[in-house]
Order: C-alpha cells, then structure tokens, then sequence
C-alpha cells in the first residue's frame, strides 16, 4: 500500500477498548495482524490512544506509528469519546515502507518493557514455556507453576483481563495484554517480543511482565537482610529497586518528549539528564543483579538454537542510533549470512550489546565497527572489531577482571561489563577472548558451541 492514503478513515471501539467497527485501510491492517472484528486492538499505539481517552473522557489526537510484517505506516489519528467506547477518525495514512530487518517491533518500547518487568519468559514458537527468569519474590507462585507446566502455552498459567477468545491467540493479540496473576491484586501488562530472522515469532518470543503498580512497602518488607551481598545485589531486592527507578525514567521520558504538551529547552534538558541518570542506576542495579545470578553454583543458561548473524544484526539495530549520533559506521552480517549456535538468546544478545556499547564508546567519531561471524568444526563465533586506541598486553590481561575500568573515570560504567560477558559466555560452554595492540584497535570475540544440526 504504497504513497499516502488522504481518506478519513473511520473506526469505533467499545467500552472494553475493542475494536468494533473499522473502515479500510485500518481494517486491513487489524486483520493482517491477527486481529477480528469484533477483537481486542492489535496495535499496540493505537490501544494505548483508546485507553487515555475513555480513562480521562478527552478528545486526543497522535501521530502513530503502526506496522505489519510487511510495512510500518504513519497516521493521523484522532479519538473521541462517544458512548461507553471511542470514535475514530484517521487521515495520511502513509505507508514508510517495509520494517527494518535488524529489529522486531518499538525499539523504545522494547526497551523501556525489559527495564520495568519483573518477571520474564522465553517462549517457543507456539507460545510455550521454555524458561523463565524470575526477578520478585511475589511470583514465586507464577514461576514454580510454569516451570511444572513447561511445554504448556503462557497463557494457561494467567488470566488475561476481558478475554473471551480461544486459546492459543495471535501473539500480536497479546502483545500489550492486560492480566491478572492468582493471589496478586495488581494488574500486569504482558509484552511480546518476537525472535526470528524470518517470519517474525518463527524463532520463539521473550515474554515480559510488567506490573501496574509500584512495589508495596510490605514486598519490600519482606526482602531477607542483608541485602547487599559481598559481591553482588539481592535478585529479591532487585524489583524493589528496579520499579520506582524504571517509573522516573518513564515519567522523564513522557516530559522530554513533550508528549503532555509543550515545555521550555530548559525543563526539556532536566528531564534528558534525569532521564540519563536514572538510566545509570538502573544499569548498575542490573550489573549487580546480573552478577549475583552468574556467580550462584546453580545458574545454568538455556541452550536456545541461535543464529549469532541475527543476534548481531539485532544488536547493531538497537544501537544504531547511538553509533549514528558519534558518526561511526556498524558494518553488521548481512542477510543471509548465518552461524547457528547453542546458547541462550537474551544472554548472548547481552554480550554483544555490551561489545558493541563499549566499541561505540571508546572508538573515535567517523571510524567502524565491524560484526563478523564464522562457523568452524565445533565453534561458532562472531568478532566485534574497532578502530579505537587498542588496548596493551597488560590492559588486555586485565580487562575481564571485575570492577576494572583500567583508568578511566566518569564514563558511567561499573567496570562489571566485561567480567559479566565472559563469565556467561563460559557458562554456555564457551569463551570471550581479545586481541589488540595500542594504536591498532581492539577484536572481541564470542565463540560458542555449533549447533550442528542446524548445519546438517
């Protein structure tokens, strides 16, 4: 549906935000997403739009940003309360063409939902249980029956807030779902995050819950002390910490964006440099949670099926911005290119969005990075390569030591990065490795067990 579509486009929702009547192209669009008439919306945005305007009973009107598989589209849209429901009209609807390979979905959104959720889910293909990652004491119910029922779709073990469809349902359907967890007065919104070089889901999902209200004091209450252990943070203390920090930065994010309406430069500039600082301290709170967890006897990472050509082209996607705003250039595989491997998905993302950060960092503006993947016998690997100042034999003996900076001061970081890296690429049967000489850049490389089958 290429150029711009200037018709009205009209739409009606219900007083349970679903979608009870739609015109072209909307319609078209809801359907392809694996949404009915009548149904839950599908598009994320849109939903969110619907919601403030029945909750609050004011007209507002956005520009969104919705998309298919295929073609990500921008449009007008006004909503107006009428009845229980809202009124729709939508206009240049504009399609931006097809959606960018690298990444699946909102990349802030995505990244705003891995910062605030509690509790976290990888998924198969189908929706079901493969492992979960648990971060507050009050879910221990959810994640002791999950683990019990693995195999089973996500959806059995909650209740999703107004549902009257069959299970299984469209992983779009659910994507932005509000629902209910047995004992827990809370709402909680579900977001799904689709894995997959293909089709997009094909490689499973991330599943993160998020609650809709702040840690209680009696949660808080109810935290074993000590806290703090010797070398790490409390994954049971981690939520009391993560939320409120994740909420500052969201409300500063809504206040930059001027979404509420329009602000002075200066109070714009607060709101970056609360947004930054928050984002600082959530950052620490995960390293630190993040190191109590690989440093238990017990941790054992999910050996996912993985391509590391499409877990670098994710990573290069989501840090493009970042790379852009210094001029440097992320030379990342290119579709097509493949390395399957055995590891966990969102850990060796991890460790390539730590490689990519710190490369983006410390290399000068105007200069490149390249991703490179190679498959060998047993080993898949994939090297991160700069062309910043490199690092000596003795800074390169030392750079996976903890809390090691080798020098440098007010950058933010906590020295954890690098240890952290290696430790859960040797936890998935594999290492982390640097080459470099001063003035000659520096090659981080991650090799991980073949996943010989996907070879055969």
């Amino acid at each position: 549906m290429p150029g711009t579509t200037t018709l009205r486009t009209r739409a009606q929702t219900d007083g349970a935000d679903r979608l009870i009547a739609a015109e072209e192209p909307l319609a078209g669009l809801h359907a392809r997403c694996g949404g009915e008439l009548p149904g839950e919306i599908v598009a994320p945005a849109l939903l969110e739009v619907v919601r403030m305007t029945r909750e609050y009973g004011l007209k507002l009107a956005r520009r969104l940003r919705m998309a298919d598989d295929r073609e990500v589209f921008s449009m007008w849209v006004e909503v107006e309360p009428e009845g229980e429901g809202c009124r729709l009209v939508i206009s240049n609807w504009r399609s931006e063409g097809p959606p960018p390979a690298s990444v699946n979905g909102d990349e802030h959104r995505i990244a705003m939902a891995r910062h605030m959720a509690a509790f976290s889910a990888r998924l198969g293909p189908r929706q079901e249980v493969l492992a979960i990652d648990n971060h507050s004491a009050e879910l221990d119910g959810l994640a002791q029956a999950m683990m019990a029922g693995a195999g089973q779709p996500w959806t059995d073990f909650v209740t999703l807030e107004g549902n009257v469809h069959q299970q299984p349902l469209h992983w779009r359907l659910l994507d932005g779902a509000r629902l209910r967890i047995a004992g827990l007065p809370q709402l909680w919104t579900a977001h799904l995050i689709p894995l997959g070089s293909g089709e997009p889901g094909s490689g499973g999902f991330e599943l993160q819950l998020v609650s809709d209200a702040p840690t209680t004091p009696e949660a808080a209450k109810a935290v074993p002390a000590p806290a703090l252990r010797q070398s790490g943070i409390d994954r049971k203390i981690a939520p009391v910490l993560r939320q409120p920090v994740s909420r500052i930065i969201a409300n500063a994010e809504t206040i930059r964006s001027q979404l509420s309406g329009p602000l002075a430069d200066e109070y714009t500039g607060y709101a970056a440099d609360i947004t930054a600082a928050g984002e600082h301290l959530l950052a620490l709170i995960e390293d630190l949670t993040t190191l109590e967890m690989i440093e238990d006897d017990s941790f054992a990472p999910a050996p996912d099926e993985i391509d590391l050509a499409d877990v670098a082209r994710r990573a290069a996607g989501i840090l493009g911005v970042r790379a852009r705003e210094r001029g440097i250039a992320v030379d990342a595989p290119k579709i097509g290119e493949s390395a399957p491997a055995i590891g966990e998905f969102r850990r060796v993302l991890q460790i390539l969005l730590n490689l990519l950060g710190n490369a983006i960092r410390y290399a000068p503006e105007g200069s490149s990075i390249w991703l490179r993947v190679e498959s060998e016998g047993d080993i898949a690997s994939i090297t991160v390569a700069d062309q910043g100042e490199g690092l000596s034999a003795e800074e390169s003996e030392r750079v996976f030591t903890k809390f090691e900076r080798l020098g440098r001061s007010g950058d933010g970081g906590s020295g954890l990065g690098l240890y952290i890296s290696r430790r859960l690429a040797e936890a998935m049967g594999g290492a982390l490795t640097v080459e470099s000489a001063k003035g000659q850049g520096a090659r981080f490389t991650l090799s991980l067990p073949a996943d010989k089958a996907a070879n055969s």
